[in-house]
């Protein structure tokens, strides 16, 4: 008895060790996302001349999935970066650019959500049982779910009786983010045992009536000695701009496509000295990428080309084929390490 247990315990501690298990083994790996700027506000003035500033508003949902042969969810990471760019009554920036950005997971209990939650659960554990629910299901299962309109900012809560006491939120975005990545997933070599999920966020490029909030995003499988396996990098650049009157001069409903998504209409070929694309340049990265560690990948050899590329990969195999600043690349597929399972 003692014996059978100690197999146990020991076959335990390697899944834990090495991540999943054989019968596990995944197949396919994909990135998807789902950005919105329908919350942004105008500039409002009252009849009493009360000001309420204008504000930009960009919600990314992203979701790194990864996929068995039969197309069932083996792991799933979801996080949504919420970014605010504040405005005064003069359009002018009153944030700081430079502050970090978190997401809703990195905010942890700093969200605020529990206080307002009839489960009393936050954000960071609700999307965490949803994603739980989510293993072991193809995406047309996941997509047949059972949801109600709690009211009319929550127009599709969960209800079934195995999420109803841990999931209290609308979850569609959340859903159309993994229907992406099944959508958009790449086939994955042998070896992979964990996914991760990793951001960079920047508002940096922020002007006067104008906000641009540029996230970086990574999806990436590791080995068992932490090299990557796959790795999936895309960003998406969201513009807000306002006009004259302070009102939000873009289409709120409309679709926000990222780098990738946008394809030849990026326009780098006709700026880029190697005449590649950014979705072809990026496509290189990743590939360099494989059968390295986080570590190895960090320590590249990079150039400033000019203040608006100061990590420019600077080693032969990279010089004819990637020619973008490298940097947010790096940090993203690094915190993807970080938070792999």
């Amino acid at each position: 008895m003692k014996k059978a247990v100690s197999v146990l315990l020991l076959a335990a501690a390697l899944f834990i060790l090495v991540g999943w298990s054989p019968q596990q083994s995944a197949e396919k790996v994909g990135l998807g996302h789902v950005t919105s700027i329908a919350s942004s506000k105008d500039l409002v003035v009252d009849k009493n001349g009360k000001v309420t500033p204008p504000v930009a508003q960009v919600d990314t949902t992203m979701a790194a999935v990864a996929f068995d042969k039969a197309g069932r969810v083996i792991e799933v990471i979801i996080d949504t970066a919420q970014t605010k760019v504040n405005f005064d009554k003069d359009l002018k920036v009153t944030s700081d650019l430079t502050a970090e950005n978190k997401t809703k997971v990195e905010l942890g209990d700093g969200y605020g959500m529990r206080k307002a939650s009839s489960i009393k659960k936050e954000w960071f554990e609700q999307i965490a049982a949803f994603e739980k629910w989510m293993v072991g299901k193809t995406v047309a299962e996941i997509k047949s779910l059972k949801v109600k309109q709690r009211d009319a900012s929550h127009p599709s809560v969960p209800d079934v009786p195995e999420l109803t006491s841990t999931v209290t939120m609308t979850v569609q975005d959340y859903i159309a983010a993994v229907e992406e990545a099944y959508k958009n997933a790449v086939d994955v070599p042998a070896g992979a045992v964990k996914l991760g999920l990793g951001h960079d966020i920047s508002t940096a490029k922020s002007k006067a009536a104008a906000a641009e909030v540029n996230l970086t995003i990574a999806a990436t499988m590791f080995d068992k000695d932490g090299k990557v396996v796959r790795t999936i990098i895309d960003t998406a650049q969201t513009k807000v701009p306002f006009d004259k009157d302070g009102k939000v001069a873009a289409d709120k409903a409309g679709e926000f496509k990222t780098k990738i998504e946008l394809g030849d209409g990026y326009g780098m070929r006709k700026a880029s000295s190697i005449k590649k694309e950014w979705f072809e340049q990026i496509a290189e990265f990743e590939k360099w990428m494989v059968g390295k560690t986080v570590a190895e990948i960090k320590s590249l050899k990079v150039k400033q080309r000019d203040a608006s590329h100061p990590a420019v990969p600077d080693v032969p195999e990279l010089t004819s084929t990637v020619t973008v600043t490298v940097g947010d690349y790096i940090a993203a597929v690094a915190e993807s390490y970080a938070n792999a399972k």
